[in-house]
């Protein structure tokens, strides 16, 4: 074989021999797995059709009650299992002890199965080794109507295939046998065809080829060295001379023999390792070097290099090279600066992007108005270090955060001023620059930082601050090339530094407008104990507000309600309506009334936007009011398409009233509901905007019950402590939309500070309701109060007696203030009048003005209250509000 190494179409034939052997082994191969699964197959099916077919015949059961089973079914089982074909057929009971077997003394014995899924009513089949050998068995439960009183099972061996193998096997050994004649018939053909294809070239042809491949190997404008393995130097065209200067009886030489080589190209071409492009001085020429080994395909061991001129390439790829690189500099500044409107992310994407590809470290300073949104003046030369970014984080640079004041002589303070930009190639020549602090410049420079551009962030003909570019690792310092690209670099950053700072201010002034029309502090009341958060989204505020509204009769309105929609707009429509609630709040109107009013407002809002814009939407808003009343512990709650409340009660559970949705504010058309709940004292009520419990990530199923889980199990959690928790565990640390939270215990007020009478429909029962109030002000220490209560009674209950209608009932109520309240069945309201000098009447509603901090009627399913507050003494025993001498002086 090595004096005559066989042709190419001899191997092809080889090839072919054995791909057909192959393939004739799998195919048997295939045959017989199949054959073998199939008869696994048909036994597993056989043995499970005997084992039902036994197990189901009509009479087992009986014989399974007989007192000897084995006498009556041995005979059976044996006629069955020749009947079926199969190697045996066995009885046992439920504890698996045969009761027939083909071996009679096998028969009392426990049985080889797994008999609990049979136990429990299914079939099972398995391959055991049993007393007959490895056999294929299924297992049947036999049952009396549904209880399973014994178990049948049946079983046979797999035998092997004989039949269907031998019968292809022959067909099988046909096809390869044709195969291979054809394979022969192809061989013979290829080679009469690469005989063909080299024209039956002879020794003289064939030495002329290679004189034409020697000349050609010398004509090329590109230096070839064989190299042997031995390190000795083959062949060099003459290229390859000229390119390296060597001798005329260099061919034979040892490469290290050979003088004028660079060190570099020396150890090349003697290593004989691969390379590709490598770059060697050859002189005062730049060559190219491609290395490979000349064995990969069966030729003697050594290398081959090519030598390419490449100095006048490598200029022009190396300018070309940074064109691109700063091109592609640009491109991922356009795509990386500004992906946010934060001025202070915006200034550490301007380093992310130059740092390392155009400097070493970058910083960026910005004046202290433009990181609150300010436009900055050109007095404000303090400018704070808003962004760093390095090679390495050990620098002496200042760090993020420090004001700095640099001085007129630094490149930072001109081209603050000149709004030009500063190159500085030696920072230890730049005494302007060292004088800023000594100490710090000096541990600058030992560093290794050298070189300096510094360049204005200016926007609109504002300069913002300065981004400086630093660089330590490169001995060359910045030129012109690397000044006018971080000009570029600045100019497109300052743009979105100015659109972030913009757009701060707009935020700021939008908080700013949403916080005052929030409530700044909460009233003063006693029936809750009241705890609230808002937090404004980053990406600008919306209309979420909420409100505690006290109301007469230590009563107490608590309102969340959300604007649909972000900005400014949202943030006025959202006061409108927080004034209409006020205002209607002050109607004393339950709370499916007040949403219905506050659904009309926002229908207008709707038509007058129509009007006077042409692309208006619809504002839309949701909204929950809730009443609230310690004395009855009763709330009553109404909702426009706002998400429900939560209630967390006494014992830590939380719940969700079924409280009905109604649609949201400014649909119209449709009626809203009130649901009324009794509470216990202590209980939480947690009202909340959607922005608490929706998110693009999870589904307001999931956060409805993560705040569940916030609220549960705390009873004794303060509503300061809960609002915590809660947007601890609901919210992330920069929320997309706007949060308001309203968390409020309930209170009771005690039953021996509220009193009750049912008034007789006659005015003489006026002066026994004056005697019952009066001793009831005294008994709760409030004898100052005793005249002025009696007087504002009495004109009450005589003008519920003479203008109003049975029933009349009068309670008083001891809390903050002392409220009288007269309630009767007329929706009549009494009206302040200014009576005549000569009127007797007209006087008593005036007087009750005059007498109370605060009066009003509200209405009531079953008529009205006229209800009136007294101020409580102070503790020097004054009391707020009129005097009673300035009452009884006061010309009625």
């Amino acid at each position: 074989m090595g004096r005559r190494p066989r042709s190419l179409a001899g191997q092809v034939f080889a090839l072919q021999v054995a791909v057909v052997v192959l393939l004739v082994a799998a195919a048997m191969l295939a045959l017989l797995v199949e054959a073998r699964r199939d008869n696994s197959a048909e036994a597993r099916d056989r043995t499970i059709a005997v084992a039902q077919t036994f197990a189901h015949s009509p009479g087992i059961v009986t014989a399974l009650k007989a007192p000897d089973p084995s006498a009556v079914l041995q005979p059976l089982t044996e006629a069955g299992r020749k009947a079926a074909g199969v190697d045996f057929i066995v009885v046992m009971d439920t504890k698996g002890i045969r009761y027939t077997h083909p071996r009679p003394e096998l028969i009392g014995k426990r049985a080889v199965a797994t008999i609990g899924p049979a136990l429990a009513g299914h079939v099972y089949t398995e391959s055991v080794n049993g007393p007959l050998g490895r056999e294929v068995q299924a297992i049947v439960p036999v049952r009396d109507h549904v209880q399973v009183v014994a178990l049948v099972a049946a079983g046979m061996k797999v035998e092997k295939v004989t039949g269907a193998v031998a019968r292809q096997i022959p067909i099988i050994l046909g096809a390869g046998a044709i195969a291979l004649g054809l394979a022969t018939s192809g061989t013979a053909l290829v080679a009469r065809r690469l005989r063909r294809q080299t024209h039956r070239l002879g020794a003289a042809e064939m030495n002329r080829m290679y004189e034409h491949h020697d000349a050609v190997l010398h004509a090329v404008r590109e230096g070839v060295l064989i190299v042997g393995n031995d390190g000795r130097l083959l062949l060099a065209n003459d290229e390859a001379r000229r390119l390296l200067d060597l001798p005329l009886d260099a061919e034979g030489r040892r490469i290290p023999d050979l003088a004028g080589l660079d060190p570099g190209m020396e150890e090349l071409l003697t290593s004989g390792r691969p390379a590709t492009d490598e770059v060697h001085l050859a002189g005062s020429r730049l060559l190219a070097v491609n290395q490979r080994p000349t064995d990969r395909h069966g030729g003697p061991r050594g290398t081959v290099a090519t030598l390419r001129d490449s100095t006048e390439l490598r200029a022009l790829s190396g300018r070309a090279e940074n064109a691109r690189e700063r091109l592609r500099l640009l491109y991922d500044a356009g795509l990386g600066i500004g992906t946010t409107l934060d001025v202070v992310r915006t200034a550490e994407e301007l380093t992310r992007i130059a740092v390392p590809r155009l400097a070493d470290f970058g910083t960026v300073d910005l004046a202290e108005p433009v990181l609150h949104g300010d436009e900055p003046t050109s007095t404000d030369t303090e400018m704070r270090r808003t962004a760093v970014r390095g090679i390495r984080d050990d620098h002496p640079l200042y760090k993020i955060g420090q004001l700095n004041n640099f001085l007129p002589s630094t490149p930072q303070a001109r081209a603050f001023a000149t709004g030009r930009p500063e190159l500085v190639p030696d920072l230890s020549a730049a005494p302007g620059w060292l004088a800023q602090d000594p100490e710090r410049t000096r541990a600058i420079i030992d560093y290794g930082i050298h070189s300096l551009i510094t360049v204005p962030l200016r926007a609109r003909g504002v300069i913002m601050g300065m981004a400086n570019f630093w660089r330590s690792e490169k001995p060359q310092p910045f030129e012109e090339d690397d000044l006018s690209l971080a000009e570029e670099l600045v100019a497109r950053a300052a743009v979105s530094i100015d659109n972030a700072r913009r757009y701060t201010r707009e935020h700021v002034m939008a908080v700013t407008l949403q916080r005052s029309l929030l409530p700044r502090a909460l009233p003063e009341q006693s029936a809750l104990d009241v705890a609230h958060r808002y937090l404004p989204a980053v990406s600008g505020v919306s209309g979420d507000w909420f409100d505690v509204i006290p109301l007469p009769g230590s009563r107490v309105a608590l309102v969340v309600g959300d604007v649909v929609g972000h900005g400014l707009h949202a943030a006025a429509t959202m006061g409108r309506l927080r004034t209409a609630v006020h205002n209607f709040s002050t109607l004393d109107l339950p709370p499916d009334e007040i949403l219905h009013h506050l659904d009309d407002l926002v229908g207008r809002i709707d038509q007058e936007e129509a009007e006077t814009t042409v692309d208006a939407g619809i504002t839309g808003a949701t909204c929950l009011y809730a009443i609230y009343d310690p004395v009855s512990r009763h709330c009553a709650m109404a909702r426009a398409g706002h998400p429900p409340a939560a209630l967390v009660r006494p014992d830590g559970s939380v719940s969700f009233p079924d409280l009905p949705a109604g649609p949201p504010l400014g649909l119209g058309g449709m009626p809203f509901e009130t649901a009324e709940l009794e509470v216990a004292e202590g209980t939480q009520f947690v009202l909340y905007t959607d922005g608490l419990i929706e998110d693009r990530t999870r589904d307001i199923d999931v956060g409805i019950e993560l705040l569940r889980q916030a609220l549960a199990g705390h009873p004794d959690r303060s509503p300061e402590e809960s609002c915590q928790a809660v947007l601890d565990a609901l919210l992330p640390d920069r929320p997309k939309d706007d949060v308001a939270l309203l968390i409020a215990r309930a209170r009771a007020i005690p039953p021996d500070h509220v009193a009750d009478w049912d008034v007789p429909f006659d005015p003489a029962a006026v002066a026994e309701m004056r005697a019952a109030v009066a001793e009831k002000v005294d008994d709760w220490g409030l004898s100052e109060l005793a005249f002025a209560t009696e007087l504002l009674l009495s004109e009450l209950i005589t003008n519920a007696i003479r203008y109003g209608s049975a029933p009349v009932t009068v309670r008083l109520l001891y809390d903050r203030t002392l409220t009288c309240e007269v309630a009767d069945s007329s929706s009549t309201s009494p009206h302040l009048r200014d009576a005549g000098a000569l009127d007797e009447g007209g006087r008593g509603l005036f007087l009750v003005a005059q007498l109370a901090e605060r009066w009003g009627t509200r209405y009531t399913s079953q008529g009205k209250v006229i209800w009136a507050e007294l101020s409580l003494p102070r503790s020097d025993g004054s009391t707020e509000g009129a005097a009673w001498a300035d009452v009884l002086d006061a010309e009625l």
